[in-house]
């Protein structure tokens, strides 16, 4: 998703505002740098070399960390926190997971353990980052009432699903990642709640982000009919240039059915777009790692298919 590299790349602005921290006093420095790491980029985005954003990604990541101990309740840095997180366990923790299951399975279990940790800890600044728009809405969201939790979800307005996207993007990962922690199953109620509740608040946020999301839980739960709608409805938002819509359609959706022929030819239409072209150029990484992620699930057919 376009979305995972908000705030992780180093840019010139980044830069000037480390500058500034050398002559400023320690608050207001701080106040600069953060600004400038919760600012949106494509520095990373754009990349088409992923091994290279994989090495420098937890430079950012540990940078907007420190600053938060000072500036706790920055509700921008706390968010990009959340979402650099998330993306940079989806995008390079749990494919090696995947990829080394069979050969290396305690290598595997280990990587897996890894991005569990990993999606909590980007779930934890989402939650932090809701409870300065909206106090109490994260004991809400934990607890196991449902009643508390949807009065909390109430409140929430348009200008939140950033940090509702971010959080229950990372919590839905942490319980995929985690099927042997009955306690952290048990809270996905609480993300369905605040998925669903996203959804209703801005349903073309991120340009399809979060109808992609659905493609993928809904599917899941059996949500066939739901599943697809969610896809067709992202792929009219994204215009076709996402990859990792029509893999998520293809894991999703194609594999469970068991359609051979639909879910190669999906997977083979994702290698075949050129991740160089203009319209794309923003997602250029995004889509190398979708490509990827292809080519690999297609090596593995006569494992997936009876």
């Amino acid at each position: 998703m376009r979305t995972f590299w908000r705030g992780i790349g180093v840019s010139g602005g980044l830069c000037a505002a480390l500058a500034a921290a050398a002559c400023s006093p320690k608050r207001a420095a701080e106040t600069v740098v953060a600004n400038a790491l919760s600012a949106t980029g494509d520095t990373f985005s754009s990349d088409d070399d992923p091994a290279l954003v994989e090495a420098a990604i937890p430079f950012g990541l540990k940078m907007m960390e420190a600053v938060i101990e000072d500036l706790p309740r920055h509700q921008g840095l706390l968010l990009s926190a959340a979402s650099g997180f998330t993306g940079y366990a989806y995008a390079f923790v749990q494919p090696e997971a995947d990829e080394t299951e069979a050969a290396q399975p305690e290598k595997s279990a280990e990587l897996r353990l890894r991005a569990r940790k990993l999606f909590l800890r980007a779930r934890g600044y989402g939650l932090r980052a809701l409870d300065v728009a909206h106090p109490g809405m994260s004991a809400a969201l934990l607890g196991s009432a449902a009643g508390p939790r949807q009065a909390a979800l109430a409140r929430a307005a348009k200008q939140d699903v950033p940090a509702m996207y971010w959080t229950g993007a990372s919590w839905g990962a942490a319980i995929a990642d985690g099927k042997d922690d009955i306690a952290l199953i048990g809270t996905l109620p609480a993300v369905t709640d605040l998925m669903v509740r996203a959804l209703a608040l801005d349903p073309d946020w991120g340009g399809g982000s979060l109808q992609e999301f659905f493609v993928a839980f809904d599917a899941a739960r059996g949500r066939r009919k739901e599943a697809e709608e969610h896809f067709r409805r992202a792929l009219a938002l994204d215009h076709g240039t996402r990859l990792s819509l029509f893999v998520s359609h293809a894991e999703g959706i194609l594999l469970p059915e068991q359609d051979r022929a639909a879910f190669v030819a999906e997977l083979r239409k994702v290698l075949a777009f050129d991740v160089d072209e203009s319209r794309a150029r923003a997602d250029r990484l995004a889509n190398v790692l979708a490509q990827r992620r292809a080519r690999w699930l297609l090596s593995r057919l006569d494992e997936l298919f009876l």
